[in-house]
Protein backbone atom coordinates (compact mmCIF):
# COMPACT_ATOMS: atom_id res chain seq x y z
CA UNK A 1 0.00 0.00 0.00
CA UNK A 2 1.36 3.41 -1.35
CA UNK A 3 1.54 6.20 1.70
CA UNK A 4 0.50 9.33 -0.29
CA UNK A 5 0.70 11.34 2.90
CA UNK A 6 3.44 14.42 2.36
CA UNK A 7 7.15 14.78 3.17
CA UNK A 8 7.77 18.01 4.87
CA UNK A 9 10.74 19.89 3.63
CA UNK A 10 12.28 23.30 5.57
CA UNK A 11 14.41 26.11 5.51
CA UNK A 12 15.18 29.45 6.92
CA UNK A 13 14.43 31.15 4.12
CA UNK A 14 14.50 29.69 -0.26
CA UNK A 15 17.77 27.83 -0.47
CA UNK A 16 16.27 24.59 0.66
CA UNK A 17 14.32 24.65 -2.82
CA UNK A 18 17.68 22.99 -3.85
CA UNK A 19 16.94 19.78 -1.65
CA UNK A 20 13.24 19.63 -2.67
CA UNK A 21 14.52 19.60 -6.45
CA UNK A 22 17.23 16.68 -5.52
CA UNK A 23 14.16 14.71 -3.72
CA UNK A 24 11.70 14.86 -6.71
CA UNK A 25 14.81 14.22 -8.93
CA UNK A 26 15.73 10.78 -7.25
CA UNK A 27 12.06 10.35 -5.69
CA UNK A 28 9.16 11.86 -8.65
CA UNK A 29 5.96 10.11 -7.00
CA UNK A 30 6.73 11.51 -3.65
CA UNK A 31 4.58 14.83 -2.04
CA UNK A 32 6.15 17.35 -0.82
CA UNK A 33 5.50 20.20 1.20
CA UNK A 34 7.70 23.20 1.53
CA UNK A 35 7.61 26.00 4.48
CA UNK A 36 10.57 28.61 4.20
CA UNK A 37 10.77 30.70 7.02
CA UNK A 38 11.96 33.85 5.99
CA UNK A 39 10.15 35.34 8.64
CA UNK A 40 13.17 34.55 10.34
CA UNK A 41 16.18 34.33 8.24
CA UNK A 42 19.10 34.10 8.64
CA UNK A 43 18.94 31.34 12.03
CA UNK A 44 23.17 31.94 11.83
CA UNK A 45 23.26 34.72 13.92
CA UNK A 46 20.49 33.61 16.70
CA UNK A 47 21.15 31.54 19.70
CA UNK A 48 20.88 28.30 19.52
CA UNK A 49 18.39 28.51 22.16
CA UNK A 50 16.16 30.57 19.69
CA UNK A 51 17.10 28.46 16.50
CA UNK A 52 16.32 25.53 18.26
CA UNK A 53 12.59 26.93 19.38
CA UNK A 54 12.03 27.88 15.19
CA UNK A 55 13.08 24.61 14.33
CA UNK A 56 10.25 22.93 16.75
CA UNK A 57 7.93 25.16 15.62
CA UNK A 58 8.43 24.66 11.87
CA UNK A 59 8.14 20.91 12.32
CA UNK A 60 4.69 21.41 14.33
CA UNK A 61 3.82 24.05 11.52
CA UNK A 62 4.44 20.67 9.07
CA UNK A 63 2.71 17.99 11.43
CA UNK A 64 -0.16 20.10 10.42
CA UNK A 65 -0.09 18.23 7.13
CA UNK A 66 0.08 14.78 8.32
CA UNK A 67 3.73 14.44 7.12
CA UNK A 68 5.37 11.00 7.07
CA UNK A 69 9.11 12.25 7.06
CA UNK A 70 11.10 15.71 7.50
CA UNK A 71 13.74 17.28 5.64
CA UNK A 72 15.71 19.70 7.63
CA UNK A 73 16.81 21.51 4.42
CA UNK A 74 19.03 24.28 6.47
CA UNK A 75 22.52 23.71 7.43
CA UNK A 76 22.20 25.67 10.48
CA UNK A 77 18.58 24.32 11.58
CA UNK A 78 20.29 20.93 10.94
CA UNK A 79 23.37 21.39 13.12
CA UNK A 80 22.06 23.32 15.97
CA UNK A 81 18.41 21.79 16.27
CA UNK A 82 17.80 18.19 14.39
CA UNK A 83 18.60 15.70 17.72
CA UNK A 84 16.06 17.81 19.48
CA UNK A 85 13.52 17.37 16.70
CA UNK A 86 14.20 13.97 16.52
CA UNK A 87 13.70 13.96 20.79
CA UNK A 88 10.28 15.63 20.56
CA UNK A 89 8.85 13.50 17.70
CA UNK A 90 10.39 10.30 17.64
CA UNK A 91 7.37 8.85 15.55
CA UNK A 92 9.44 10.73 12.77
CA UNK A 93 11.66 10.31 10.66
CA UNK A 94 14.27 13.66 10.50
CA UNK A 95 16.79 14.35 7.88
CA UNK A 96 18.89 16.76 7.63
CA UNK A 97 21.65 17.89 5.19
CA UNK A 98 25.11 17.56 7.19
CA UNK A 99 25.46 13.71 6.88
CA UNK A 100 24.82 13.74 3.15
CA UNK A 101 27.00 17.07 2.27
CA UNK A 102 29.64 15.67 4.54
CA UNK A 103 30.06 12.24 2.85
CA UNK A 104 30.18 14.05 -0.42
CA UNK A 105 33.02 16.61 0.70
CA UNK A 106 34.81 13.04 2.11
CA UNK A 107 34.54 11.21 -0.81
CA UNK A 108 35.22 14.37 -3.37
CA UNK A 109 38.67 15.74 -1.91
CA UNK A 110 41.79 15.25 -4.00
CA UNK A 111 44.38 16.09 -1.29
CA UNK A 112 42.63 15.20 2.68
CA UNK A 113 41.82 18.98 2.66
CA UNK A 114 38.36 20.15 2.95
CA UNK A 115 36.92 23.75 3.53
CA UNK A 116 33.66 24.17 5.15
CA UNK A 117 32.25 27.77 5.22
CA UNK A 118 28.99 27.86 6.97
CA UNK A 119 26.85 30.11 9.42
CA UNK A 120 28.26 31.31 12.93
CA UNK A 121 25.87 28.88 14.72
CA UNK A 122 26.66 26.12 12.17
CA UNK A 123 30.79 26.67 12.63
CA UNK A 124 29.89 26.68 16.60
CA UNK A 125 28.62 23.51 16.99
CA UNK A 126 31.59 21.41 15.39
CA UNK A 127 28.99 19.17 13.48
CA UNK A 128 30.64 19.56 9.95
CA UNK A 129 34.29 19.09 11.28
CA UNK A 130 33.14 16.01 13.04
CA UNK A 131 30.95 14.33 10.19
CA UNK A 132 33.53 14.70 7.75
CA UNK A 133 35.62 12.94 10.09
CA UNK A 134 33.58 10.57 10.62
CA UNK A 135 33.14 9.91 6.69
CA UNK A 136 36.58 9.84 6.17
CA UNK A 137 37.48 7.26 9.26
CA UNK A 138 34.87 5.33 7.54
CA UNK A 139 36.82 5.68 4.01
CA UNK A 140 39.98 4.59 5.86
CA UNK A 141 41.52 8.25 5.05
CA UNK A 142 43.80 8.90 7.65
CA UNK A 143 45.31 12.62 6.76
CA UNK A 144 42.75 14.73 6.39
CA UNK A 145 42.73 18.30 7.46
CA UNK A 146 39.33 20.52 7.55
CA UNK A 147 39.30 23.83 8.04
CA UNK A 148 36.09 25.86 9.22
CA UNK A 149 35.25 29.60 8.86
CA UNK A 150 32.19 31.33 9.87
CA UNK A 151 30.79 33.79 6.95
CA UNK A 152 28.05 35.15 8.55
CA UNK A 153 26.88 37.67 5.18
CA UNK A 154 27.22 34.32 2.95
CA UNK A 155 23.74 33.28 4.04
CA UNK A 156 21.97 36.81 2.44
CA UNK A 157 24.11 36.91 -0.44
CA UNK A 158 23.37 33.32 -1.30
CA UNK A 159 19.29 33.74 -0.49
CA UNK A 160 19.75 37.22 -3.19
CA UNK A 161 21.17 34.90 -5.48
CA UNK A 162 24.57 36.31 -5.91
CA UNK A 163 26.36 33.14 -6.04
CA UNK A 164 29.05 34.46 -9.00
CA UNK A 165 29.99 37.77 -8.04
CA UNK A 166 32.46 39.28 -6.92
CA UNK A 167 31.08 40.24 -3.80
CA UNK A 168 30.07 37.16 -2.86
CA UNK A 169 33.98 36.19 -4.02
CA UNK A 170 35.26 38.97 -1.47
CA UNK A 171 33.20 37.82 1.15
Amino acid sequence: MSDNRYIGVFDSGIGGLTVVKSIVECMPGENIIYFGDTAHVPYGTRSKRQITEYVLANVRFLRTFDIKAVVIACNTADSVAKEKVREVNPDLPVFGVVDPASRLAAVSTKNGRIGIIATKATVSTGVYKDAVEKRAKELGMKNIEIFQQACPLFVSLAEEGWWDTEVTRLT
